[in-house]
């Protein structure tokens, strides 16, 4: 009892030797570097220098502070509750392992357990093993997604990315196979056995002569490595260690197989290459047999293990194979049976008979960095999961083990119940980091997943539980808003996916908000709803400023269906709405007033003339005053009486969509419609055009989204926050220009205002001269090709780009292996290189139109489409792309918000899933559990070889100008003769008419096939040619004879005649 005082004696005298409250806070600080580090690798802006805390600096600085008052495992605990999750901080009590009740609810080991689902274990057993066999070796193979597996007995079996048996071979042989690996140039299996090394070529269809075999080898092979290079196409190199502690190196090209075949009989499967042919550099490493041999790109070296104590294992280059010169070696007791490189954490792992695995520094060899100890039995075969840094370790007794390599401590343990004792001297395992599963093999094979990628893949993504309709960014706070069909609001954080707050009823009870849109300082929400109301919103505190009362029995014809920010600012708020009816109007509201009131409103309907659909307006620039954005427009024709007129037809009220350019020097309002037109209003030439295309059916060519492309960085796209839904930037000099300009035109017409303010056509004013000087400079820039231009996204599935002027520049079809449907969704980059559409089917294209926007009247420069991919199994209501973070968001009326890589189309996650994104690691490719096709990365096509063109000449066929000449043409009814000369001369050209060559008569066929076909000449005088008696009497006979045979035919036919 004494003894046990004096001790807690002394650790209360190690407490009090320090002062305890400096030592607190100086933890606390070390705590908050940490957090703040872990933060910024997160986000990628973390840059390494020598004050970076890692697990040793955190431990040396940690024991010093505290001393013997604090355990390891405590440290260990600690440090990697920070690092798994730096928002949940842990309390400082932990550190000496006093838990508070949540903090060990929160750490239970159940949670830490699931690592790997031992429970969605899959196991393959077709093809894979003869009757008492057992897999020897399992490679990965990731640029072809292919999976190669060999038993003992000679089974060699190529499986697909989704584990499907491509091709399986059996090899007769009597000796048994102890390894394989895959040659990625050659693309051949290498296998090897006791005394021979087999090559298979497992994409022949032949059943025999489809391999190689290189005997005879003198020891016995028992382990194989390819080794990687990239320089040579044609050739492959591997590594192999036998069982008198050699590495041998080998070098086979695709000449090999043909100039190095062995002079012996053909085997009855493959043909056989002989050993003293090649060049096989060998060196003596060790003093045992050579359990395993590996080559690691990262280091460019290769490592082979062996059971011997004092060369347990090498590290060095391949090139001491044939120089001799001293390598680097690894001793340890009782040997290495195991080991594998991590590169993310520049640690070697091995493990032996002594239950311990190791962690080495590559370059230091002569003690570890650290120790994991825990198995209970050997240790046969080590593996490591790269992008989360753990360790799985298997001993001879099937108990797997995982490992965290920061910490060094254990997060799960499971076993294996199939196989007997005498297999598990030899289990291959192997971690495929592509997709987080490690495969196993003995009898079968056993494959098991990380529970975070099962989670993903199987949990139904679900943001909101009913339909989206609104998705915004805000760039200046970098969160997102989304709202859904029940009029709850969400705000969420772009990097971790974490929600921040959320609003209910917006709009009130059973209101549905149907549009919102954020001012470009990211300071004030704007929010459309249903009954016609609008509100503004503080967005970071989600309080109410400003309201739009709603109309007394309001129906669904003032609904609101898309709203673009104009201007806020303390003083003053402007938004321009849509509303069901086809009316466009802009709402204000200032500090004096509580509500905000309605000061403009578009026309709705426009008659356009049939052949130019182009029309002048008369503007109002005295109404700037009052608004300060866009003058009244004054229509003074009566629309009604031109229904019926042939000449004229109406715009459409059935209005989908709009957007809103304000850029120096011109103004402008596109509207699309559900017919397919869209509506240009240019208030600088005070004009309104009607765009469509003349050749389409305007039932399927209706306008779903519509968007102004502003490729010049100078003259900004002025809109409230760059993000999929348009809005404008209130610019005060813009407006006063705006105003000199407009308040000029009406100076200067203000003679002849009767005719200003009747609607005058585009044949009527086409030859009159632009008064506005900066008119003329726009004019300029469309000449240039500076001008903007117009995108639109139709019911066709189909993107049109437009020019200000009224022209069809170029229509997008989108390409994909399914048929995207109409596209609904429209967004560019704020540097308007990169356009973005979604579908109806769940389809996001990406294009990269940068060449297309610097010069569009240059043919070379096209559009081309980058990236195709399915990311939602429903419509695509709205997108965006982030260009700093590079991802692209994406909103469904699933009801979910997910995240996407904006190049790679690789998926993240969705908003409100409990894990957080982690936007830096693209390596591990997984899709929503409603999504089963993979990104498409379209590549540009190759160029052909350019080939001669081949000219065929016209000339003019002079009899058929005369026909054409004396026919008459509907041309000649408008008055216009050259025009007809030129037509008729155009249709009276015709290739020019060989002359007929010169023919001959052949003979008959029954010549023969060479003689039959020779030309025959009649001569002017033939030559008579003197038959010799023989040949005369010869034929005479033939003659007679054909001659009874002809009498004898007739007489039979006259009989059956009677």
């Amino acid at each position: 009892m004494s003894g046990k005082k004096g001790r807690d004696k002394e650790g209360c005298f190690a407490l009090e030797s320090i002062d305890f409250k400096n030592a607190l806070e100086q933890f606390q600080n070390l705590v908050e570097k940490m957090i703040i580090q872990k933060t910024k690798e997160s986000s990628g802006s973390y840059t390494k220098d020598d004050d970076e805390i890692d697990y040793e600096k955190f431990y040396t600085t940690t024991r010093t502070l505290f001393g013997s008052a604090v355990k390891d495992q405590d440290i260990q605990a600690f440090f990697r509750k920070i690092m798994s999750n730096p928002d949940e901080r842990p309390e400082w009590l932990e550190i000496f392992g006093c838990f508070s009740r949540k903090s060990v609810g929160m750490s239970s080991p159940s949670k830490e357990s699931m690592v790997f689902l031992v429970s969605e274990k899959q196991q393959i057993t077709h093809s894979v093993v003869k009757r008492k066999d057992v897999i020897k070796g399992i490679v990965k193979e990731p640029l072809l997604h292919l999976t190669v597996t060999a038993s003992q007995k000679g089974v060699l079996t190529v499986f697909s990315k989704k584990m499907k048996v491509l091709t399986t071979i059996n090899i007769e042989d009597t000796a048994w196979i102890t390894a394989c690996d895959f040659l990625p140039n050659l693309k051949y299996v290498v296998a090897v056995t006791e005394s021979t090394i087999i090559l298979w070529d497992y994409k022949s269809k032949e059943s025999e002569g489809n391999g190689f075999v290189i005997k005879p080898m003198k020891n016995c092979l028992l382990c194989v490595c390819t080794v990687t290079m990239a320089d040579n196409l044609a050739k492959d190199t591997f590594l192999m260690g036998d069982d008198k502690g050699h590495v041998y190196l080998l070098t086979i090209t695709s000449d090999d197989f043909i100039m190095k075949q062995s002079k012996a009989a053909k085997e009855s499967q493959f043909k056989v290459l002989d050993s003293e042919f090649f060049d096989i550099p060998k060196r003596k490493l060790h003093d045992d047999w050579v359990g395993k041999i590996k080559y690691f790109p990262a280091l460019k070296r290769f490592g082979s293990c062996s059971t011997d104590s004092i060369n347990s294992f090498v590290l060095d280059d391949i090139k001491r194979l044939e120089d001799h010169l001293p390598v680097k070696e690894f001793s340890v007791p009782k040997g290495v049976n195991a080991f594998t490189y991590c590169g993310k954490a520049k640690v070697i792992v091995t493990g032996g008979n002594d239950r311990i695995l190791r962690l080495w520094n590559p370059v230091v060899n002569f003690s570890p960095t650290g120790k994991l100890i825990g198995h209970k039995h050997g240790i046969v075969e080590v593996v490591t999961n790269e992008k989360d840094q753990h360790v799985i370790s298997l001993s001879c007794a099937k108990v797997f083990r995982v490992w965290d390599i920061q910490t060094l401590s254990p997060l799960q343990v499971f076993y294996e119940d199939h196989g007997t004792p005498e297999e598990m001297n030899a289990f291959p395992m192997v971690f495929d980091n592509d997709h987080g599963l490690l495969f196993t093999g003995s009898d079968v094979i056993d494959i098991y997943p990380l529970a975070n990628v099962t989670q993903d893949s199987k949990e139904l993504p679900q943001t909101h539980e009913k339909s989206l309709n609104v998705l915004l960014y805000n760039r200046a706070f970098h969160q997102i808003l989304s709202i859904c069909t029940e009029s709850v609001l969400k705000v969420w954080d772009l990097e971790t996916g974490s929600q921040i707050y959320q609003i209910e009823d917006a709009h009130g009870l059973n209101t549905e908000v149907t549009c919102a849109a954020i001012e470009r300082n990211g300071v004030y929400l704007a929010t459309g709803a249903c009954d016609g109301t609008v509100k503004i919103w503080e967005f970071e505190s989600g309080q109410e400023v400003k309201a739009l009362p709603s109309v007394q029995h309001s129906d669904d014809e003032h609904r609101v269906l898309k709203i673009v920010y104009l201007k806020a600012d303390e003083g003053q708020h402007a938004v321009i709405v849509l509303e069901q009816t086809g009316k466009i109007k802009i709402i204000q509201g200032d500090s004096a007033a509580t509500d905000l009131y309605v000061t403009w409103v578009l026309p709705e309907i426009v008659p356009f003339p049939q052949r130019n659909p182009v029309v002048y307006l008369s503007l109002r620039p005295a109404s700037l005053e009052t608004q300060d954005f866009f003058p009244e427009i004054r229509l003074l024709c009566n629309t009604s009486s031109m229904k019926n007129d042939t000449e004229t037809f109406l715009s459409s009220v059935d209005i989908r969509c709009f957007d809103v350019l304000q850029i120096e020097g011109g103004r402008s309002i596109a509207t699309g419609s559900a017919n397919g037109e869209i509506n240009l209003w240019d208030f600088e030439s005070a004009s309104v055009k009607c765009l469509r295309k003349t050749t389409e059916d305007n039932q399927g060519s209706g306008v779903n989204a519509i968007l102004f492309l502003v490729r010049s960085v100078s003259s900004s796209r002025k809109r409230s926050s760059l993000s999929s839904t348009p809005s404008v930037r209130s610019d005060a000099s813009a407006i006063a220009e705006h105003k000199r300009s407009s308040s000029d035109l009406h100076e200067k017409n203000v003679e002849s205002d009767e005719i200003n303010t009747a609607i005058k056509t585009e044949e009527t004013t086409s030859c009159k001269d632009t008064p506005n000087p900066e008119m003329n400079e726009q004019l300029l820039k469309a000449r240039a090709g500076l001008s903007p231009l117009l995108a639109s996204a139709h019911e066709s599935s189909c993107v049109r780009l437009w020019s200000i002027q009224g022209n069809l520049m170029k229509e997008l079809l989108p390409f994909s292996g399914h048929p995207s449907g109409p596209l609904t969704a429209l967004c560019t980059d704020i540097f308007t290189k990169i356009l973005l559409t979604g579908s109806k089917e769940g389809h996001v294209f990406r294009w990269n139109m940068a060449s297309f926007l610097e010069d569009s009247r240059n043919r070379k420069n096209a559009i081309k489409e980058e990236l195709c991919w399915r990311a939602h199994a429903a419509e695509v209501v709205d997108l965006f792309i982030e260009e700093e973070k590079n991802v692209v968001v994406t909103a469904s009326v699933d009801g979910s918000v997910r995240l996407w890589h904006a190049r790679t189309g690789y998926y993240f996650g969705f908003f409100g899933q409990a894990r957080k994104f982690e936007l830096t690691d693209t390596s591990r490719l997984i899709l929503p559990s409603d999504v089963s096709d993979f990104p498409a990365i379209i590549k540009e096509e190759s160029k052909h070889t350019e080939k001669k063109e081949i000219i065929y000449p016209l000339i003019l066929d002079r009899d058929k100008l005369k026909s054409l000449t004396g026919s008459p043409s509907d041309l000649e009814k408008d008055g216009d003769e050259e025009a007809v000369h030129s037509f008729k001369f155009f249709r009276a050209l015709a290739p020019e008419k060989l002359p007929t060559l010169e023919t001959f008569e052949f003979a008959s066929k029954e010549a023969g096939a060479i003689f039959g076909f020779l030309p025959i000449y009649e001569l002017d005088n033939p030559i008579e040619v003197s038959m010799p008696h023989s040949l005369q009497r010869m034929k005479a006979e033939k003659s007679s004879h054909k001659g009874r045979e002809k009498d004898l035919g007739s007489i039979e036919d006259l009989s059956q005649d009677k």
